[in-house]
């Protein structure tokens, strides 16, 4: 995604984000590539999935969608602890990034019900994979 530098003071809003990013790929993607595939980039979960949204408010040539990892994951895992009695509230977590980015990749999400700490940016200076 075309995103203001992790360091920058200045935020992009989704509309934002989706017109650069869209305008990239339309000038260097053919149509005929079936999918675009986005990872989070060490934005915050609810970042990634609205700006992931506009991109989808209209039609794209390719299937544009999501391979998240710590945007899907930061939360559920924080929200399990590694205790046994943190399972089903860190499930329910899962599942609920899972349907916002579902919805996100058909252009129907709207943000609402999200927590604070899936709001919580995951950008970590010099973090390789």
């Amino acid at each position: 995604m075309v995103t203001p530098g992790a360091e920058s003071k200045d935020r992009a809003s989704p509309e934002t984000v989706a017109k650069y990013t869209l305008s990239l790929l339309q000038r260097r993607i053919p149509p005929a590539v079936p999918g675009i595939m986005f990872l989070s980039g060490g934005q915050s979960e609810v970042e990634a999935t609205l700006n992931l949204n506009a991109m989808n408010q209209a039609p794209n040539p390719w299937h544009v969608s999501f391979s998240y990892a710590r945007a899907l994951q930061n939360t559920c895992l924080k929200t399990w602890g590694g205790r046994p009695e943190n399972v089903k509230a860190a499930q329910d977590a899962l599942i609920q990034r899972a349907k916002s980015n579902s919805l996100a990749q058909l252009g129907k999400y709207t943000g609402e019900g999200e927590s604070d700490e899936a709001k919580e940016g995951m950008f970590v200076k010099g973090y390789t994979y």
